[in-house]
């Protein structure tokens, strides 16, 4: 069983920023394989289902993005989850907007939720799928820039990096971790 996490912030004033892309990339995988996300528990949303003939679980964790690794612990000790089984898909500013990044593991870099997942999670071991958000002018506004409102250009320009992401985990549930990295790096 795979466990696909997107990364994102809850309530409707997060939609549509840079800071939930993850959530936007398991937003498809539900609606493409028609797996409800609407599960309460865990301290997140989450909804079972296949994906290329292969058990999955998609969460969305809904304890704020710097507390992600909480809701992700809880629910990979519940179903006896392995890392190697775990994608984690999150938007990442070090990438130029619209690029992703597959990784079989990694540190977190300056991603706040990814620290706590590492933390929670007490590995680097899991695959790791960034979308490119860019960086701001200026360092400062760094989080006025992730947390945003994007209007309709600015998410347009990042849907073809959320379909991408979403092609990459059917890749590594298809095939392998490698294969996807080959194909979508």
């Amino acid at each position: 069983m795979y466990l696909i996490v997107g990364l994102g912030n809850p309530e409707p004033d997060y939609s549509r920023t840079r800071h939930n892309m993850g959530f936007d990339a398991v937003n498809m995988l539900s609606e493409k394989y028609n797996i409800n996300v609407t599960k309460s528990g865990f301290d997140g949303l989450y909804g079972l289902g296949e994906i290329e003939k292969q058990k999955v679980i998609l969460l969305k964790p809904q304890t704020y993005m710097n507390e992600s690794g909480i809701s992700i612990e809880k629910i990979v000790n519940y179903y006896k989850i392995k890392s190697e089984d775990i994608i984690v898909i999150y938007d990442d500013i070090d990438l130029d907007v619209g690029k992703v990044k597959i990784r079989k593991k990694g540190g977190a870099g300056t991603h706040n939720g990814m620290k706590s997942v590492i933390s929670h999670l007490g590995t680097e071991n899991f695959t790791h799928i960034r979308i490119g958000t860019g960086m701001p002018e200026f360092k400062e506004l760094l989080i006025p820039y992730v947390l945003q409102k994007l209007n309709d250009d600015q998410y347009n320009e990042l849907v073809p990096a959320i379909q991408k992401a979403a092609k990459a985990i059917e890749e590594v549930i298809t095939n392998n971790v490698d294969s996807a990295m080959n194909k979508y790096n």
